[in-house]
């Protein structure tokens, strides 16, 4: 299904063929590019930026590489290729034909769905717009640039649904997506996680480690949607999200090899003074990172969860290739609670624990990045290992709101969380020494001092290639 790139807005669903829709989306286009003027990566007008579009949804249609101006960059609507005969794979509906509009009956439930996925697409690029400004190579400011302008074409496939499957309550919907800022005190985003600052590049690896992973859960879960349109768009957003946690564990590694290399360099843990992240500082933003994350899949017991798959909606991770009946008739899962001062296991019905299921899902995948973290400290002959927090850590939604917990899950009072909490998550002392590592640099093929080059550079080029041009 190739792209056509000379329509106003790039598509691959025949929006000429459907005049009223495409009026629509060009009435919200300039809405859309005032907000990436505004709300976007500041001073970028002028750079040119070697960057990755797609010229058609298939497998290969990610080979079209080349620099483009960023206020050129072409925003577009694409969903995976359709899949014959396919059918609802959960639920009430089981075994019945995928929908191709709306089921009525499920309307405002599937809206909520979209939209709240929706928001976190804006709610990223506001929350990197100045991350620019203090890149380590031109290598990580093009990497940046790719992650911002894909979660901007995520906004846009989320808004097509809505146009295109929902009305007038759609279209307010819309515009209500640029309206909404992170951080912003009268009109914040969705879920809090977004609202978080990333003002710091650890804080930016630690995001598309972190969030993008939570939005690769959120993904898979609603690529099984009964829902075909938000099923096939999901799985083509898949496909950048991948790049997203490359970005971040890549990121995150390079951090930790150098830390490591400094180290072993001047045989000490003090590597403050040298102009590195130290290894406890990187578990700080790790704690923090994971803990906001987990929070972003709800309620361990969950109605809504429960409804959503009993309606065909919103599965589970895989879903297809989980041994069960898809339905979940009598069936029980076990999630954590907190009782009588306790952290306990209970039975529950497994409807209602779809939540705490991907939840799960998301801590095995996060786990294994964390392993080759480690691994990278292990091999430079260092005894520190980076480590997961406890579920019950620093937990804002769910059984665990207001208890205080340590990382590796002891109960606390609040008096020993307030001494103590310096020792878990960054400090303000601690953010103003990473932040004063942020000075940039744009020489091609050079690195700041606290991150390790990569081991390659970008679709065959060379480290010192010229990434990113400045005009």
């Amino acid at each position: 299904m190739s792209i056509d790139y000379n329509e106003t807005i790039p598509n691959n669903v025949n929006l000429a063929d459907d005049r009223r829709l495409l009026r629509a989306l060009e009435r919200w286009q300039p809405a859309y590019l005032k907000w990436w003027e505004d709300m976007g990566p500041v001073e970028s007008d002028d750079l040119s930026v070697y960057l990755r579009t797609a010229i058609s949804v298939e497998k290969d249609g990610w080979a079209n590489y080349g620099h483009v101006r960023m206020p050129d960059y072409r925003w577009g609507i694409f969903l995976a290729p359709p899949e014959e005969n396919r059918q609802i794979g959960f639920g009430v509906h089981k075994g019945e034909a995928a929908w191709q509009s709306v089921p009525g009956e499920y309307r405002s439930e599937l809206r909520r769905l979209i939209v709240t996925q929706g928001d976190t697409e804006p709610a990223s690029v506001e929350q990197q717009r100045r991350l620019g400004k203090t890149c380590p190579s031109l290598y990580d400011l093009r990497n940046l640039f790719q992650v911002n302008v894909e979660e901007g074409r995520h906004l846009w496939a989320m808004v097509y649904l809505l146009h295109a499957y929902f009305g007038r309550d759609g279209r307010e919907e819309a515009d209500m997506m640029l309206e909404r800022h992170a951080g912003d005190i009268d009109r914040p985003r969705i879920l809090q996680a977004f609202n978080e600052q990333t003002d710091d590049w650890l804080s930016f690896f630690m995001f598309t480690y972190f969030q993008d992973r939570d939005g690769k859960y959120q993904l898979a879960s609603l690529a099984e949607s009964g829902f075909d349109p938000l099923s096939r768009t999901c799985r083509f957003m898949l496909t950048e999200e991948a790049h997203h946690m490359f970005v971040g564990e890549t990121g995150i590694m390079r951090i930790v090899q150098r830390t490591c290399e400094v180290m072993k360099e001047h045989d000490t843990d003090d590597v403050r003074k040298f102009g590195v992240i130290d290894l406890p500082t990187i578990q700080k933003w790790m704690n923090f990172h994971y803990s906001i994350c987990l929070d972003l899949f709800g309620q361990e017991r969950s109605t809504n969860a429960a409804n959503y798959f009993s309606m065909g909606l919103k599965g589970r991770y895989q879903e297809g290739k989980i041994d069960d009946d898809h339905q979940l008739d009598g069936a029980v899962y076990n999630v954590p609670a907190f009782e009588d001062g306790k952290i306990v296991s209970l039975e529950v019905p497994a409807i209602t624990a779809s939540n705490e299921r991907l939840r799960e899902d998301y801590t095995k995948d996060s786990q294994r990045g964390v392993n080759r973290f480690n691994k990278v400290i292990r091999d430079h002959g260092i005894d520190f290992e980076l480590t997961l927090p406890h579920e019950a850590f620093n937990r804002g939604i769910g059984a665990f709101v207001g208890v205080h917990a340590t990382p590796e899950g002891k109960i606390i009072d609040e008096a020993d969380w307030e001494k103590m909490k310096g020792e878990w998550l960054p400090t303000d002392a601690d953010r103003e020494f990473v932040l004063s590592l942020m000075v940039p640099v744009v020489q091609p093929g050079k690195m700041a001092g606290w991150i390790a080059a990569p081991r390659r550079g970008i679709h065959g080029q060379p480290l010192d290639y010229e990434y990113v041009k400045f005009h």
